[in-house]
């Protein structure tokens, strides 16, 4: 028998605000640099904010495109939008002024907030949208707004559970970002599971540092610390300085902090972690990709059992899988090697294969996930939605198994697999063991075009700081350890790896730096040299 919902209006997000406003007013909310907000005057802000907002002719239903570095101001406006009933729209501050003006073609916004350090910006977006309001200067001054309407309180516009409240984009490692839609109801599980599957007993004694984007993942975080009444911790700048993140960390006794595998890397390698006073920390959330596992080890040395590893796509709201510290360990007998853990509170997972059949323990196939935390699907993308659903499951795109108790191991994204002679590789299983040559700190995998075996392996390498690794002896270390068809076929090695705006390692950047060195089959005087194994 099915039962129609008698009412699908859920909490409107605002509301998370409001509610630790009121119970918690005068304790300290925000840091930013010299700048301190308690929750009264957060909620008294964001209230102005709407009703400078609704001033203007924003209405339920409308986008707001977002173009900032991380500020009180982005937050603000987050909890703005959402209580008219309008779409908060937050990019990547790294973007050039051609990608924000796509997101904007994408997303058809009424208004921009944009930073006035991007005028560049704000030209490439003119006439896309009905306003352009500025932060930090400007025609139309944000702080200018916020301060005309201080003490107006519009009212929380009623929302239903599958309303639009922020489109999340994708990072667009292939093709044109696409607007995930996240609504009031799925974050409000999502923000409920966060707190209950990756940082459990939180509450108003705790700290939180953010060292990633607020226009992403750092902003569902976030979320949950608004919502338990965790005070957050801005670093100044935009750039990233270990030094002032670990010294922020001993000053405001941090206890938790999300970030990717890249940046815990960089942190525990800085020689603060050794000198200053870390030991508030309970949390150190990665995601994003698997932590490699000698960077994992070094971490749980420097840090102790404080990572909590969790895997899933902006889709869905990063909320598929949890590892938490328990399951960390730096012996190799005590743990999963290469999981990402099991599925999340409310969710659940399955490994597939191309037919949408379910695999069983060990079989490779696509992972594919349902719950209360996957997305309404793409904005005007009826393709994409197609594609990314089967049955009602979300299709990942990434490749995995999972083990007899549940455990789920990511092979790597389906794009990044390549076929060689006829076999499957994966670059993660290889890029594994080359991380464990000595004097090699990072490296990615990729597969390039070869006349007689259609794809090989070519391997890009950096050295640690001060030490200098020869391609060959790359090969000659992992050769033992890999089949042959496995090993690369040419080894590169390079200062740096590039990196996205998040701080990850994409292949789509790695296959635009090895055109332009002339370093991918057929771009360069050198593709189709034969590779010296003892070069």
């Amino acid at each position: 028998m099915s039962v129609a919902p008698v009412s699908t209006r859920v909490m409107n997000l605002a509301s998370l605000l409001t509610q630790t406003a009121r119970r918690l007013g005068p304790e300290l909310a925000l840091v930013w640099g010299e700048a301190r907000f308690n929750w009264a005057q957060m909620e008294a802000r964001a209230c102005a904010a709407a009703a400078a907002l609704q001033g203007l002719g924003v209405v339920k239903g409308d986008r707001v495109l977002v173009h900032s570095s991380n500020n009180t101001q982005m937050i603000e406006a987050m909890f703005a939008c959402w209580r008219l009933g309008a779409v908060w729209v937050p990019a990547n501050f790294r973007l050039a002024p051609a990608e924000l003006a796509g997101l904007a073609e994408t997303a058809g916004p009424k208004a921009l907030l944009v930073h006035a350090g991007f005028p560049e910006h704000a030209t490439a977006c003119a006439g896309m949208m009905e306003m352009t309001i500025t932060i930090e200067g400007g025609d139309n001054d944000y702080d200018a707004l916020v301060a005309a309407h201080m003490g107006q309180v519009p009212e929380a516009v009623a929302v239903d559970r599958d309303d639009p409240a922020w489109f999340f984009f994708t990072s667009g490692t292939t093709g044109r970002p696409k607007a995930a839609v996240l609504t009031h109801g799925q974050m409000a599980f999502v923000i409920t599971n966060f707190m209950c599957d990756l940082m459990p007993d939180s509450g108003p004694q705790d700290a939180s540092l953010v060292v990633a984007p607020l226009s992403h993942g750092a902003g569902v975080h976030l979320l949950g610390q608004v919502a338990k009444g965790v005070k957050t911790v801005l670093p100044p700048g935009t750039g990233f300085d270990p030094g002032v993140i670990w010294q922020l960390v001993q000053d405001w006794r941090i206890t938790n902090a999300f970030t990717v595998p890249t940046i815990v890397k960089r942190l525990v390698e800085h020689p603060a972690v050794d000198t200053v006073d870390h030991s508030s920390l309970r949390y150190v959330i990665y995601a994003g990709a698997p932590m490699y596992r000698a960077d994992q080890i070094r971490a749980l040395e420097k840090l102790g059992p404080v990572l909590v590893q969790y895997f899933g796509l902006g889709e869905v709201t990063g909320n598929i899988t949890v590892l938490p510290p328990v399951h960390h360990s730096t012996d190799d007998a005590q743990m999963r090697l290469g999981t990402c853990g099991f599925a999340r509170t409310g969710m659940e997972v399955q490994v597939q294969d191309e037919n949408g059949r379910a695999l069983g323990p060990g079989e490779t196939g696509e992972i594919c996930v349902i719950g209360p935390a996957v997305f309404a699907g793409y904005h005007d993308n009826p393709e994409a939605n197609a594609k990314s659903f089967r049955n009602g499951w979300f299709r990942t795109g990434d490749l995995g198994h999972m083990d007899a108790e549940g455990f789920v191991y990511l092979t790597g994204r389906a794009s990044d697999m390549f076929i060689s002679g006829g076999s499957n590789i994966y670059p993660r299983e290889i890029e594994e063991v080359i991380l464990r040559v000595p004097g090699v700190s990072e490296c990615a995998v990729l597969g390039v075009p070869d006349a007689d075996w259609g794809e090989v392996g070519l391997a890009v390498v950096v050295p640690e700081a001060g030490v200098t690794v020869a391609p060959g002896a790359v090969r000659t270390a992992i050769a033992p350890q890999l089949a042959r068809y496995k090993l690369p076929k040419t080894v590169v090695v390079w200062e740096e790896l590039p990196k996205s705006g998040y701080g990850k390692i994409t292949r789509k950047l790695i296959r635009a730096e090895l055109e332009r060195r002339g370093q991918w089959p057929g771009t360069g005087p050198a593709s189709g040299a034969p590779h010296d194994p003892n070069a």
